[in-house]
């Protein structure tokens, strides 16, 4: 069987799953001692250090299948003056394209920050060639909640359907789509999204997924200030 790169692999943690199921796999980070770290813990696969943003380094064809988990969003970043997250994200998605056989697919998790980087995203992939859509997995959950980029190269393929999308007598409840998110963070009236309380639990919950040191969450959370005398 074809190889399957894991995007943004790091210490190689969903490479292990994927050694397990019988798959040989390419991971990609941009980080030196996620990579370091993985070497050390003797993954089965092959590593290389790249940034994604540049493009993905492969002979077309090359994969049958790709994964992603909390790395696109970072392309939406322009952590230099020569960055530009359009193009960015077009050339990661456009050699992705090139790289993957067709028939295959590409799954890419993501924690969007509103609904601007969720178009951008899509977009861009659609650009490419893709077709697909947005899965989210627990839409009415601020902590569960998860999206999914599910992607297909050359053909069409069906949506799977998101977790905790299914009502307590067994109806399936409308599936949350992407015009649907955009439309739900811009009824604030022009208010920025990150004032909002779901966004601070959602950031908080990330960080604490990243080991680092959150304070609890409270009645508080999220809750403005009185202004003062």
């Amino acid at each position: 069987p074809s190889p399957l790169p894991p995007l943004s692999c790091g210490s190689g943690l969903s490479g292990d799953y994927i050694s397990e199921e019988g798959h040989y796999w390419i991971g990609m980070d941009i980080s030196p001692a996620m990579l370091d770290v993985a070497v050390e813990r003797e993954v089965e696969g092959d590593l290389l250090l790249a940034d994604v943003g540049h493009g993905i380094p492969f002979r077309p064809g090359m994969f049958d299948g790709c994964i992603s988990i909390s790395a696109v969003q970072w392309l939406c970043n322009a952590d230099k003056k020569s960055h530009s997250p359009p193009k960015r994200l077009y050339r990661f998605f456009s050699t992705l394209y090139t790289a993957l056989a067709r028939g295959s697919r590409a799954v890419l998790q993501l924690y969007p920050e509103n609904a601007e980087q969720l178009e951008l995203i899509t977009a861009q992939a659609m650009r490419a060639g893709f077709t697909g859509g947005m899965v989210v997995d627990y839409p009415n959950s601020t902590k569960a909640k998860k999206f999914f980029l599910c992607l297909f190269v050359g053909v069409s393929g069906t949506l799977p359907k998101g977790l905790g999308t299914e009502c307590a007598d067994g109806e399936e409840m409308h599936q949350a789509k992407f015009t649907n998110e955009r439309t739900r963070f811009r009824n604030t009236k022009g208010k920025s999204v990150k004032k909002s309380r779901d966004w601070i639990l959602e950031k908080k919950e990330r960080r604490r997924r990243q080991g680092k040191e959150v304070r609890a969450d409270t009645k508080y959370t999220g809750r403005k200030r009185r202004p003062r005398f």
